[in-house]
């Protein structure tokens, strides 16, 4: 995901960050059923509980056509340079949970044997920020944790995308937790806090394509120097859509990442072949099929999409990937939208191709 990075604006205020760390919530914990007319399921990724009985509110819920379990789902981004976020901010606790949660921690930091140096002054950095009003230039520090104002607004923290590169996480959402009022938006330094177009990043990275089995005729077994017909029908290909949403006291935002197919690509699985068009590329029709169905007393004819096998696959079968070109855009909160970029999916088909025979007299 191409966003510009919101940098410290200190070293001291970078030292303490990447010192201390940032708050990892997004431990995954899934819930849900495959809901109708969906190739995935509803699923939840989770901060989780983190042994003291404090609720980590950060909590994205996905719906549509998602991944199971909540994993990954199977979009190839066709922008090599595209990636989904490596990690956001997102609402966390409350002011007097996040003081129990926070006082106990640099307390037990301050205790630890050999804390010192350094990592010793970040911590005592720390709790001046929270405890004594200390900042600097641009972040405001808070009185005993901002608890007077507690219910009125949330502590945001780091959290990681699980499925994304460590070395991606260690040099992003660096910044220590912050507070936001119900309602407002984050403070314009944190581009990385979440919001409707993070949300359509995610629900595109969990996206779950429908298989592509393309229809052929002849079926699996042809001839060679013999057209084979190739065609999807509108029944079978049709948009689908993923959603991602976000749901917290005071801060409620969603994304819808919608894919519409828009081309077939057909690779033999051999050189010895030709494809129809000769791109291999079939673009979808006005009625939204790609192709068209084979019919008696065409086998004469050049399919709008197909293939031609030159050379028979012996006692084997040639690998036919059907690879299908998906565009997709997004809309979110507050009617924000846009593009990203177009994904692909495929899947194989093995093809018999057998030699004509002839008799000689």
């Amino acid at each position: 995901m191409n966003r510009s990075r919101h940098s410290a604006l200190t070293t001291g205020a970078t030292a303490l960050a990447l010192t201390l760390g940032v708050l990892a919530l997004a431990v995954p914990a899934y819930a849900g059923e495959e809901p109708a007319n969906t190739e995935g399921s509803n699923t939840e990724q989770a901060g989780g509980g983190d042994g003291n009985g404090i609720y980590a509110a950060a909590r994205i819920q996905y719906s549509g056509s998602v991944a199971k379990g909540g994993g990954t789902g199977n979009v190839t981004s066709s922008d090599v340079n595209w990636t989904p976020p490596p990690c956001w901010y997102a609402p966390y606790l409350g002011a007097k949970d996040f003081k129990e949660k926070v006082s106990k921690d640099i307390e037990r930091e301050l205790n630890t044997p050999g804390m010192g140096g350094t990592a010793g002054s970040a911590i005592g950095e720390k709790k001046r920020h929270y405890e004594d009003g200390y900042g600097w230039t641009g972040t405001p520090g808070y009185k005993d944790y901002n608890v007077e104002n507690d219910g009125e607004g949330m502590f945001w923290a780091g959290v990681e995308n699980p499925d994304e590169p460590d070395y991606l996480k260690r040099t992003s959402c660096t910044d220590l937790p912050f507070w936001v009022e119900n309602g407002e938006a984050p403070p314009p330094q944190y581009e990385e806090a979440i919001d409707p177009e993070i949300l359509a990043a995610l629900a595109y990275q969990h996206m779950q394509l429908p298989d592509t089995k393309v229809t052929l005729a002849p079926e699996a077994d042809t001839k060679v120097n013999l057209p084979t017909w190739a065609w999807l029908d509108k029944a079978v290909f049709d948009e689908v859509q993923a959603t991602a949403a976000l749901n917290v006291p005071g801060f409620n935002i969603q994304a819808t990442t919608t894919a519409r197919p828009v081309a077939l690509k057909l690779e033999p699985g051999t050189e010895d072949a030709v494809t129809y068009p000769a791109s291999g590329e079939c673009v979808i029709n006005a009625d939204k099929s790609i192709g068209e169905p084979y019919a008696r007393g065409k086998a004469d004819e050049t399919p709008p999409c197909g293939i031609k096998y030159l050379r028979s696959s012996g006692d084997g079968t040639y690998k036919l990937q059907a690879t299908i070109t998906w565009e997709i855009n997004w809309t979110g909160t507050g009617g924000a939208g846009g593009d990203l970029p177009n994904g692909t999916f495929g899947n194989e088909q093995d093809i018999t191709v057998q030699e004509i025979q002839s008799v000689n007299r």
